[in-house]
């Protein structure tokens, strides 16, 4: 993997775990262990496998993800 490629991934993968604290701060409430843990398979799966289209995101063949923590 490139350097450029494997820096804008940690970048990626960190924006994901900052935005999870920040949403649970905002929030009062919660618990940001699950999706810190989780940024860097969430991310593999948006980039990599799951079809969407930001554009359209009612799009009829898009992908649907679904995480159920309990």
């Amino acid at each position: 993997m490139a350097v450029a490629t494997q820096s804008l991934e940690e970048l990626c993968i960190n924006s994901i775990r900052f935005l999870a604290i920040d949403a649970v701060q905002k929030a009062n409430s919660g618990h940001p262990g699950l999706p810190m843990g989780a940024a860097p398979m969430a991310f593999v799966l948006w980039d990599r496998f799951m079809r969407y289209n930001p554009k359209n995101p009612k799009w009829f063949n898009r992908d649907r993800f679904i995480l159920s923590a309990g």
